[in-house]
Protein backbone atom coordinates (compact mmCIF):
# COMPACT_ATOMS: atom_id res chain seq x y z
CA UNK A 1 0.00 0.00 0.00
CA UNK A 2 1.73 3.51 -1.13
CA UNK A 3 0.41 6.43 1.49
CA UNK A 4 2.45 9.39 2.74
CA UNK A 5 2.15 11.31 6.03
CA UNK A 6 1.69 14.99 6.47
CA UNK A 7 0.82 17.52 9.11
CA UNK A 8 -3.45 17.99 8.16
CA UNK A 9 -4.78 20.94 6.23
CA UNK A 10 -6.98 22.98 7.10
CA UNK A 11 -9.81 22.34 4.29
CA UNK A 12 -13.43 21.47 4.61
CA UNK A 13 -12.82 18.10 2.55
CA UNK A 14 -9.55 17.46 5.05
CA UNK A 15 -11.93 18.16 7.89
CA UNK A 16 -14.45 15.62 6.85
CA UNK A 17 -11.79 13.19 6.28
CA UNK A 18 -10.37 13.70 9.42
CA UNK A 19 -13.86 13.60 11.61
CA UNK A 20 -15.02 9.89 10.08
CA UNK A 21 -11.63 8.73 11.29
CA UNK A 22 -12.13 10.76 14.56
CA UNK A 23 -15.55 9.12 14.97
CA UNK A 24 -14.16 5.82 14.12
CA UNK A 25 -11.15 5.69 16.27
CA UNK A 26 -13.82 7.22 19.71
CA UNK A 27 -16.24 3.77 18.39
CA UNK A 28 -13.48 1.46 18.48
CA UNK A 29 -12.91 2.80 22.16
CA UNK A 30 -16.97 2.64 23.01
CA UNK A 31 -16.08 6.53 23.80
CA UNK A 32 -17.99 9.83 23.10
CA UNK A 33 -16.55 13.30 22.75
CA UNK A 34 -18.70 16.72 22.95
CA UNK A 35 -18.90 18.69 19.58
CA UNK A 36 -16.82 21.46 21.38
CA UNK A 37 -13.89 19.30 21.68
CA UNK A 38 -14.19 17.86 18.78
CA UNK A 39 -13.96 21.62 16.96
CA UNK A 40 -11.19 22.36 19.81
CA UNK A 41 -9.53 19.27 18.87
CA UNK A 42 -9.69 20.46 14.71
CA UNK A 43 -8.69 24.06 15.95
CA UNK A 44 -5.77 23.28 18.26
CA UNK A 45 -4.10 21.63 15.06
CA UNK A 46 -3.65 24.43 12.83
CA UNK A 47 -2.82 26.95 15.75
CA UNK A 48 1.32 27.24 16.20
CA UNK A 49 0.57 28.11 19.91
CA UNK A 50 -0.93 25.18 20.84
CA UNK A 51 0.97 21.74 21.71
CA UNK A 52 -1.94 19.70 19.92
CA UNK A 53 -1.00 18.64 16.95
CA UNK A 54 -1.80 15.76 14.31
CA UNK A 55 -0.77 13.95 11.19
CA UNK A 56 -3.06 12.31 8.47
CA UNK A 57 -1.92 9.21 6.50
CA UNK A 58 -2.96 9.30 2.86
CA UNK A 59 -3.23 6.94 -0.24
CA UNK A 60 -2.54 7.85 -3.60
CA UNK A 61 -5.48 9.03 -3.97
CA UNK A 62 -6.03 11.60 -1.39
CA UNK A 63 -7.76 9.59 0.98
CA UNK A 64 -7.19 9.75 4.34
CA UNK A 65 -6.59 6.26 6.08
CA UNK A 66 -4.70 6.83 9.30
CA UNK A 67 -4.41 9.32 11.52
CA UNK A 68 -1.82 10.45 14.55
CA UNK A 69 -2.58 13.00 17.14
CA UNK A 70 -0.17 14.53 19.85
CA UNK A 71 0.35 16.80 22.82
CA UNK A 72 3.91 18.30 23.38
CA UNK A 73 4.35 18.65 27.54
CA UNK A 74 6.73 19.67 30.02
CA UNK A 75 7.93 16.84 32.73
CA UNK A 76 9.10 16.75 36.41
CA UNK A 77 11.60 14.45 34.93
CA UNK A 78 13.65 16.48 32.23
CA UNK A 79 13.83 20.24 31.41
CA UNK A 80 13.35 19.12 27.66
CA UNK A 81 9.67 18.31 26.55
CA UNK A 82 8.01 14.94 25.89
CA UNK A 83 5.54 13.85 23.63
CA UNK A 84 2.03 12.31 24.41
CA UNK A 85 1.07 10.17 21.58
CA UNK A 86 -2.54 10.89 22.10
CA UNK A 87 -4.56 9.65 19.56
CA UNK A 88 -3.60 6.71 16.52
CA UNK A 89 -5.95 5.06 14.33
CA UNK A 90 -6.44 3.21 10.94
CA UNK A 91 -8.81 2.39 8.47
CA UNK A 92 -10.30 -1.67 8.86
CA UNK A 93 -8.10 -1.57 4.97
CA UNK A 94 -5.06 0.09 6.20
CA UNK A 95 -4.24 -1.78 9.19
CA UNK A 96 -1.14 -4.33 8.83
CA UNK A 97 -0.51 -2.34 5.79
CA UNK A 98 2.82 -0.33 7.61
CA UNK A 99 0.18 2.82 8.10
CA UNK A 100 0.50 2.29 11.82
CA UNK A 101 4.44 1.96 11.83
CA UNK A 102 4.46 5.04 9.68
CA UNK A 103 2.92 7.21 11.73
CA UNK A 104 4.44 6.34 15.05
CA UNK A 105 7.75 6.55 13.52
CA UNK A 106 6.69 10.41 11.65
CA UNK A 107 5.68 10.97 15.42
CA UNK A 108 9.43 10.17 16.81
CA UNK A 109 10.50 12.70 14.00
CA UNK A 110 8.14 15.45 14.78
CA UNK A 111 8.72 14.80 18.06
CA UNK A 112 12.47 14.82 17.94
CA UNK A 113 12.26 17.73 15.94
CA UNK A 114 10.18 19.91 18.95
CA UNK A 115 13.33 18.77 21.32
CA UNK A 116 11.60 16.04 22.92
CA UNK A 117 13.23 13.48 25.01
CA UNK A 118 10.44 10.73 24.89
CA UNK A 119 7.26 9.77 22.96
CA UNK A 120 5.01 7.79 25.31
CA UNK A 121 1.59 6.27 24.82
CA UNK A 122 -1.20 4.26 26.38
CA UNK A 123 -3.44 1.41 24.84
CA UNK A 124 -6.21 -0.55 26.11
CA UNK A 125 -5.42 -3.98 27.57
CA UNK A 126 -7.55 -5.39 24.83
CA UNK A 127 -5.99 -3.75 22.23
CA UNK A 128 -3.44 -6.62 21.82
CA UNK A 129 -3.30 -6.30 17.53
CA UNK A 130 -1.71 -2.42 18.33
CA UNK A 131 0.13 -3.84 21.08
CA UNK A 132 1.59 -6.26 18.71
CA UNK A 133 3.10 -3.48 16.71
CA UNK A 134 4.04 -0.79 19.86
CA UNK A 135 6.01 -4.08 21.50
CA UNK A 136 8.47 -3.78 18.05
CA UNK A 137 8.63 0.41 18.24
CA UNK A 138 8.82 0.61 22.25
CA UNK A 139 8.93 -0.53 25.77
CA UNK A 140 6.38 -1.18 27.61
CA UNK A 141 7.19 -0.08 31.41
CA UNK A 142 4.82 -1.91 33.07
CA UNK A 143 2.97 1.06 34.65
CA UNK A 144 -0.34 0.92 35.40
CA UNK A 145 -3.09 4.09 34.67
CA UNK A 146 -5.40 5.07 36.98
CA UNK A 147 -7.55 8.10 36.28
CA UNK A 148 -10.50 9.71 38.49
CA UNK A 149 -12.85 12.48 36.67
CA UNK A 150 -12.99 15.84 38.51
CA UNK A 151 -16.45 16.96 38.82
CA UNK A 152 -17.80 20.47 38.95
Amino acid sequence: MSFTIRPLQNTPDEYQQWLALWHGYLTFYESTVSDEVTARNWASFHDPDNPIDALGAFDVDGKMIGLVQTVIHLSTWSVAPHCYLSDLFTTPEARRQGVGRALIEAVYAFAKGKGCVTVHWLTHESNVTGQSLYNELAVNEGFIQYLHVLKP
